[in-house]
């Protein structure tokens, strides 16, 4: 399966003693958080994400063409994965995953709910093993800063993208003190550009309608 291409630089990580929260790995002066593991699922699917993310109004926000292929990338529960699966009809949804519990909770899930557009897909922790220019977009909610190989996840996902394919990366807002989420949890929107476009995205917006969360887009370069 592909992992990527090569960099022609080893990724800028450096250590040091863990914070709370954080696994003590830095990348580009940011400290990974711990990952939320399966046991986390029913927060993941907790009665007040909506009112306290807005969802509905970020999904709504993809304008995704009906034959779209979008990796749903850190998929978790499904949360997302689901609701992206009416707006792509004639796609698909991978649900992209590193939790072997969590692929297995995302099967069960297709199946109960007779979804056939969603193709639960396990990665590692350096790539999404996925095929090159084989999805128009990818999307990570409030995953991306607990990925601990953020520089090789970050190339598997370029390679993935087509030209001109976009990324839609939702981060709960580290400028915003009454965003009531630990600090590691959350990104500034300059760390994340810095990040993002250190793989070779091009920044296109941050969208500010969500009440916690930024809402960044970048996208592959079309030529």
């Amino acid at each position: 399966m592909p992992t990527g291409p090569a960099s022609s630089e080893p990724p800028a990580y450096e250590t040091r003693e863990p914070s709370a929260g954080g696994i003590g790995k830095i990348y580009m002066g940011r400290e990974i958080a711990q990952v939320m593991g399966h046991r986390g699922i029913s927060w993941l699917e907790r009665d007040t994400r909506e009112s306290e993310e807005s969802p509905t109004s970020a999904i709504d926000s993809l304008q995704l063409p009906p034959q779209a292929v979008i990796a749903d990338i850190g998929a978790g529960s499904g949360y997302y994965t689901f609701r992206l699966a009416p707006l792509v009809p004639q796609g698909e949804v991978v649900a992209v995953d590193i939790q072997p519990e969590m692929i297995a909770h995302l099967e069960a899930r297709a199946t109960d709910e007779d979804v056939d557009n969603v193709r639960p897909h396990r990665g590692t922790i350096e790539s999404i093993q996925l095929e090159p220019e084989s999805i128009d977009a990818a999307i990570m909610v409030d995953a991306y800063h607990e990925f601990s190989h953020p520089a090789e996840m970050m190339s598997s996902i370029v390679e993935a993208l087509r030209p001109g394919g976009r990324v839609f990366l939702l981060e709960y807002r580290a400028e915003d003190d009454a965003v009531p989420i630990k600090r590691l949890h959350k990104m500034s929107e300059a760390q994340a550009r810095k990040e993002m476009e250190a793989a070779g995205l091009q920044f296109v917006a941050n969208h500010d309608f969500l009440p916690w969360q930024h809402f960044l887009v970048f996208a592959k370069p079309a030529g």
